[in-house]
């Protein structure tokens, strides 16, 4: 499932719907419009007058290519009205739901928006965290988002490094028993520095997650750059399949190292990807 989903969302904020088609030409797989964080309060209304627009083909963005919409959190006083004015519309790919903590939170968005919606919630709080389960198990999540930055402030960690091993596993096992997708990793703050953000991409990609939020274009490519087979993944690959095949069923070593199941289903994995 996860083979198919987006790697990068790049983020547009809804307040600026000169954005929106530079967003979608920018190479991201996803683009999210941001009626949340990036816009302030008192263009709230303004902003979502503009992503209504976009996602109904009236004005700059086409259906053809639909963008999910990260809402305002459940606890404001925008959330009813912005799922209730997204509802309907097939420029919506689905909803990203902020500080998401409960099942409740999640019926509400399908409640009041279109039903095929798909959503994906943002853990970014303590009780969030401590209902992983019951978020992946929810009607319509594709994935999990993890909101790094926010988490941080919530449980007063200092660091997005091995401060937040243990969550991004938890999240990453959570998500494969509920059988949904890979999670998605929170945001890299730096923007000009592609070689930290595509270290950063890497080290949420070992411990098993699918894909990246992204706050600007230039963050893209380092992003896919972590996501994709190298071209030695991709030669060992081969190498390997290639032995299998010829051993008839026979045990096999690749480059010294024994060929058993798990190897060659990773061998698969690379070829299939690749």
């Amino acid at each position: 499932m996860s083979a198919a989903l987006p790697r990068s969302y790049l983020f547009v904020p809804g307040n600026r719907p000169e954005r929106f088609e530079k967003a979608h030409a920018a190479g991201a797989d996803a683009v999210i419009l941001d009626l949340e964080d990036a816009v302030p309060p008192d263009e709230k209304p303004a902003a979502r007058a503009a992503v209504l627009a976009a996602v109904s083909g009236d004005a700059t963005g086409p259906t053809a290519r639909p963008a999910w919409v990260r809402i305002n959190g459940a606890d404001t006083s925008w959330f009813n009205e912005d799922i209730a004015a997204l509802a309907g519309h097939a420029g919506v790919a689905g909803i990203v739901l902020p500080k998401a903590e409960t099942r409740e939170q999640i019926e509400a968005v399908l409640a009041l928006a279109h039903s095929a919606s798909s959503v994906l919630p943002i853990v970014e709080t303590a009780r969030g965290f401590a209902n992983l389960a019951v978020l992946c198990a929810a009607k319509r999540v594709q994935r999990i988002v993890f909101g790094t930055l926010d988490f941080q402030i919530d449980l007063g960690i200092d660091g997005d490094g091995e401060e937040l091993h243990l969550f991004r596993s938890q999240i990453v096992l959570a998500s494969r028993l509920a059988g949904i997708g890979a999670p998605v990793d929170g945001v890299s703050t730096t923007i000009t520095d592609t070689d930290a953000i595509e270290a950063e991409a890497r080290r949420g990609r070992r411990f098993g997650f699918g894909g990246k939020l992204c706050i600007h274009p230039r963050q893209i490519d380092a992003v896919h750059r972590a996501y994709a087979w190298s071209e030695a993944d991709k030669a060992w690959a081969q190498r390997v399949l290639a032995a299998v095949e010829t051993s008839q069923g026979a045990a096999v070593a690749v480059d010294g190292k024994m060929v058993d199941m798990p190897v060659i289903l990773k061998a698969r994995r690379i070829a299939a990807g690749a």
